[in-house]
């Protein structure tokens, strides 16, 4: 590099590191810096744990939740012949039985609602993620006639149950006896419980699909067919081909009926969030400007005696473009460095702190899972460093402007 293309690096880094006479100068231009580096830290910090977010509910709620369930009306008998056939579809990975029904659990006086689910042990572990979330018993004792039963957490903490407990199960549909009309009751074993770390820890249970169709009233049928996708975000497209190619009354769900809501709303937040935060940094940029601006008054004389000794206004232009440039690197690299640490260590940290303070930050009743999760995206990293060093260019242009537009014979008139 020339020593006239150094001149403007080697002066503008100068003037950045020069002590000044007018303290206030030094304050804003410390403040800009402060500023880029807690808007660029918050932001990669937020937009991960929006990300983190966005990843539990696909792999979390998504893998207990079915991608999508074929019904036939009145029931399917030959349920065997209509998983063949569509798992014979392009994009299906796996099918598995399910029977649903809504039930009260009872147990010591404690009661709590449930969604009471019907499913073949052997077959779950192709459509959902339960299996691995196991934390008490067994799924492979949910055996026909058993009437045993795997409860989320949440539901055996509230009615404090442990595996080999009896609860009793209480269906919403009435049976005449000689003593008047009764709610169907039935005697339930806890054989296992699992905790996903989610709202579904409070609001399922699992049966065997057998014992759930004798619960239904169906006899050997089962409700529908539960179908797991390769690609969860083709779902919708996939069910209705699918009921197309079947012959027979069948009609089918998905993921985007039940908690699509959710997951639109996360892509949204993360959106406007990010929008929002942006303007922290939009902030700081602009103090970049007033400090340029006030910079520029002060060296006036400086400017003079440049452009005296033969200075362009082109360089004085790259010399101030360079001071604030180096303003907005330094904080957006300590931004980065500091919002990628927290965002790598957050959850740790808010785990520390529930257990610390003995409370929980997100309760499970209230919010679709119970930690505050975490995914660090270098592609959005990249996105808001470039963002950031964008406006921190932008904001240097009018204040060079200036003080390449400085006289010298003005300038160095009451010197």
């Amino acid at each position: 590099m020339s020593a006239q293309r150094s001149l403007p690096i080697w002066i503008g880094l100068r003037y950045l590191a020069a002590k000044r006479r007018n303290h206030f100068i030094s304050f804003i231009s410390a403040s800009s810096m402060v500023g880029m580096t807690l808007g660029v830290a918050v932001l990669i910090l937020v937009l991960s744990v929006m990300n983190g977010f966005d990843r539990e509910l696909r792999e979390r709620i998504l893998g207990m939740v079915p991608h999508g369930v074929i019904y036939e009306r009145g029931g399917m008998s030959d349920w065997q012949a209509v998983a063949q056939q569509i798992e014979q579809h392009p994009g299906v990975a796996a099918t598995a039985p399910l029977t649903r029904l809504q039930g009260m659990l009872g147990y010591g006086g404690r009661v709590q609602g449930v969604m009471v689910t019907g499913i073949d042990p052997e077959l779950e572990p192709k459509v959902s993620i339960l299996p691995q979330h196991i934390v008490s018993g067994e799924l492979n004792s949910l055996t026909p006639g058993s009437y045993g039963v795997v409860l989320g957490e949440l539901v055996a903490r509230k009615l404090n149950v442990v595996v080999g407990d009896k609860i009793t199960l209480m269906l919403p549909e009435a049976t005449l006896s000689p003593a008047g009309v009764l709610p169907r009751i039935r005697r339930l074993t806890v054989t296992g419980i699992f905790a996903v770390g989610a709202q579904l820890d409070g609001s399922l249970a699992v049966i065997n699909v057998h014992d759930a169709g004798k619960l239904a009233r169906m006899g050997d049928q089962v409700q529908g067919l539960r179908i797991r996708f390769d690609d969860l975000f083709q779902a919708p497209g996939h069910i209705w081909r699918i009921i197309g190619e079947l012959d027979g009354q069948f009609s089918g769900s998905d993921w985007t009926r039940t908690h699509g809501n959710l997951f639109q709303a996360i892509r949204m937040e993360k959106t406007m969030i990010g929008l929002l935060l942006l303007i922290i940094v939009a902030v700081a940029a602009f103090n970049i400007i007033s400090t340029l601006v006030m910079v520029v008054t002060d060296k006036h004389a400086d400017i003079a005696i440049l452009r005296t000794m033969g200075a362009k206004p082109s360089t004085i232009m790259k010399i101030f473009m360079v001071q604030g440039l180096a303003i907005g690197v330094v904080g957006i690299a300590l931004g980065s460095a500091l919002g990628i640490l927290a965002a790598l260590t957050i959850s740790d940290v808010i785990a520390w702190l529930e257990q610390a303070l003995g409370f929980q930050i997100l309760n499970a009743d209230v919010y679709f899972i119970s930690y505050l999760p975490s995914q660090l995206l270098w592609q959005d990293v990249a996105v808001i460093t470039s963002a950031a060093l964008l406006l921190s260019f932008l904001a240097t242009l009018y204040p060079s402007y200036r003080a390449a537009k400085v006289d010298p014979a003005e300038a160095l008139r009451y010197e």
